[in-house]
């Protein structure tokens, strides 16, 4: 009887033990293909920095459909991962039913939805919100990516593919202290401010951002480089005055001397708003005094226009009701919605990148490394410049057999030692110890400058990469703040942006047909396996004990 007792206790004791460990050391293996529930090396990175305590509110509290349970599910995980790397991070999920007006006084706008359930549409209202706060600092979270889809699968696909970025990118700003610098080249007939204030708003919550005139340079050379070089990278935005050779250089010094640059160029002459006043404009090239300098980095610009059947709509009147003009949209094969590849942290998962009047670009052999990271569709041709452009092309029916010319490079990544475009010119003014050969560096050509341009509304600027006709949104946004983060070193954000989770949804309509058969299967199934085993347990113990 002792003994009998004595392996009650131990077994008591052992429960009690594997318990204890339990509690006391975490260890979770993930078996999926894509590593879906495993933290890439720059999340971990950067939660590992974490000191004080960050509080993650998520309204996802609720009875929801399928779907977004998954949104909900799939959110609890991920949080729960953060918590066993990180115990300063601390959440809770909340139910927005009797707060919706403070969330919405907050910006936490609502989501409105058509849930398909037992073949019947409903519509649900969601706050697909998390509020993730440090201290006195606060950052809105949205859950569901706001991407143009044709269905809602999709939509969740990628906000599931989305939240790891999203998350990490709010912890990241709460924690983290400004350091790189970048210039916003004024002087040559850039883009006003209203038109980028979108992505400067967006650029301002990760570095220090300052216009910076090249106008100076004329009077005081020696100093202008001296200001510029303090910075990590100019941002070039649709010029449209030829540079002087005192500019020139100075932009050469400052990449040889290993200054990043983006080039963000129109080198055609041809804009929507005069073509809309008169039907029809003269698009020809335009003269900034830069084809020697990209020609020596190892890139030309082009100076004819992209056509593409694959492209965006614009506006035009087809008639008034009563006193109101009423608009429709038609296909302009003038702006072209461009193709990411998928080769680089740059461009891959992005939305297709609406861009306006592009030129193509060429590569040139030197020892410069170059990847496209944008390109038109394989329905594309160039046309020469300068030409006639006019709106009564739309009504044309395009010939396919014409669009057959193959993707052309819109945008260039460049990245090696560049030799400077005046190694044995005459200098247009004198500096101490000039480079001839760079420091490794790199640079982003881009032929079009309206990439970045936001659309104005009321004189108000909109956000970038949105149609405010359609509300159509394309990967602008994306694509030069990942171009920003790479030229900038900050590969980690990019990477995480990067990954790729791949989401099996259900057949609804599948679903929905054999609703009838499965719940049979699942009731019936379970029971006859306990009867199997009941039967098989009775039979093998008659057996033994006949």
């Amino acid at each position: 009887m002792s003994n009998k007792y004595s392996k009650i206790v131990i077994a008591f004791i052992t429960i009690l033990l594997i318990n204890y460990i339990g509690s006391k050391v975490y260890k979770r293996i993930d078996l999926t293909s894509d590593h879906r529930y495993t933290l890439s090396s720059p999340s971990k990175a950067i939660i590992k920095n974490i000191e004080d305590i960050i509080t993650i509110k998520v309204y996802l509290q609720g009875d929801f459909p399928a779907e977004f349970k998954r949104l909900q599910i799939e959110t609890k995980q991920f949080l729960e991962e953060l918590n066993t790397q990180n115990k300063n991070i601390h959440f809770r999920f909340i139910n927005p039913t009797n707060t919706t007006q403070e969330l919405i006084n907050k910006g936490l706008e609502p989501s409105r939805l058509q849930v398909q359930e037992k073949g019947k549409l409903s519509e649900i209202i969601i706050f697909p919100w998390a509020v993730v706060s440090s201290k006195n600092k606060t950052e809105n979270v949205p859950l569901l990516k706001d991407i143009f889809s044709n269905s809602q699968e999709e939509q969740l696909e990628s906000s599931i593919q989305n939240l790891e970025y999203a998350f990490i990118n709010a912890i990241y700003k709460l924690i983290s202290k400004k350091s790189k610098k970048i210039a916003i080249i004024k002087g040559n007939g850039e883009l006003n401010d209203i038109y980028i204030a979108d992505f400067l708003r967006k650029l301002n919550e990760y570095y220090f951002l300052a216009p910076f005139t090249l106008d100076s340079v004329a009077k005081q050379p020696q100093k202008t480089l001296k200001q510029i070089s303090e910075f990590d990278l100019a941002i070039i935005a649709k010029p449209t005055k030829k540079f002087t050779e005192e500019e020139k250089y100075t932009l050469d010094q400052f990449i040889m001397n290993g200054g990043k640059t983006l080039w963000l160029i129109d080198n055609v002459q041809a804009e929507l708003d005069s073509l809309m006043q008169t039907g029809e404009t003269l698009a020809y090239p335009r003269d900034l005094g830069l084809t020697d300098l990209f020609f020596n980095y190892g890139i030309r610009i082009n100076t004819d226009l992209i056509q593409d059947l694959y492209a965006s709509e614009i506006p035009l009147v087809t008639g008034n009701i009563g006193n109101k003009t009423q608009f429709s949209q038609f296909q302009w094969k003038f702006f072209p919605l461009l193709n990411s590849p998928n080769n680089h942290p740059i461009n891959n998962n992005i939305e297709a990148v609406n861009v306006k009047f592009a030129t193509s670009i060429d590569t040139l052999k030197n020892t410069i490394q170059k990847t496209i990271l944008l390109q038109s569709s394989e329905f594309s041709k160039p046309i020469g410049t300068p030409s006639i452009i006019s709106l009564k092309s739309i009504a044309q029916k395009p010939n396919p057999s014409e669009y057959n010319i193959g993707k052309k490079p819109i945008a260039v990544l460049l990245e090696g030692k560049f030799k400077s475009a005046y190694n044995g010119r005459i200098k247009p003014f004198k500096i101490n110890k000039p480079k001839e050969i760079g420091s490794t560096s790199k640079m982003i050509v881009v032929s079009d400058g309206d990439i970045i341009a936001n659309e104005i509304l009321k004189g108000k600027p909109l956000e970038l990469g949105v149609n405010k006709w359609t509300n159509q949104r394309y990967g602008n946004k994306e694509f030069l703040l990942n171009a920003v983060n790479y030229l900038l070193d900050d590969n980690g954000l990019i990477n995480i942006r990067s990954k790729v989770i791949e989401i099996n949804f259900l057949n609804k309509q599948k679903a929905f047909k054999e609703t009838t058969k499965w719940q049979l299967i699942n009731i019936m199934f379970p029971l006859l396996i306990l009867t199997f085993f009941g039967l098989l347990f009775n039979y093998l113990r008659r057996k033994k004990y006949q």
